[in-house]
């Protein structure tokens, strides 16, 4: 199963390819970050993460793109712009026809290192021992793409989702 990563944002969208066919042997086939003009007024943005993103998902041909929810606590305004750009990644990955897998930040934490607030470099290293890579994904964009691409790969079968929180089943298969 092929798994596309989404770290969304606005200034740099980090994406991330995995590849897995069980939950032990995920390989990274590709990664990187969309980036827009930080001067540009923000529809002109938002055309080009969308005509980027849909040259990413003719390149990588994703079954599954695993998108980070958004999560924020004091910019509002950078908030906003993120949900601006989910929305567009979103709506690219509805028009390749994906499906679509969301993830808070601590459930991807959680699954990554068992731990809900691992910290950056923490969950860099452990994308990096999970995906077998040589040194850690870069830009951290990216290494985030790639972690929500591998929280995927854990916890996604075909025609299920398996509980995010393994550790309180605090979700359960319908």
């Amino acid at each position: 199963m092929r798994i596309l990563g989404i770290d969304p944002g606005i200034g740099i969208c980090g994406f991330g390819l995995i590849e897995t066919s069980s939950r032990a042997d995920a390989k990274a086939l590709d990664y990187g970050a969309v980036t827009t003009m930080v001067d540009a007024p923000m529809p002109e943005r938002l055309k080009e993460l969308y005509e980027s993103l849909k040259l990413v998902f003719e390149q990588t041909k994703p079954e599954v793109v695993a998108v980070e929810k958004l999560f924020f606590a004091k910019n509002i305004t950078t908030g906003i712009a993120v949900a601006e750009a989910r929305g567009v990644i979103l709506l690219v990955a509805q028009q390749y026809g994906a499906k679509i897998r969301e993830y808070t930040p601590n459930e991807i934490k959680k699954a990554l290192t068992g731990y809900g607030s691992a910290t950056k470099t923490q969950m860099e290293e452990m994308a990096r021992v999970h995906l077998g890579l040589k040194v850690k994904p870069k830009p951290d964009d990216a290494a985030d793409a790639l972690a929500a691409a591998v929280t995927c790969g854990l916890m996604y079968r075909e025609g299920e989702v398996q509980a995010v929180d393994r550790f309180s089943n605090s979700r359960k298969k319908q």
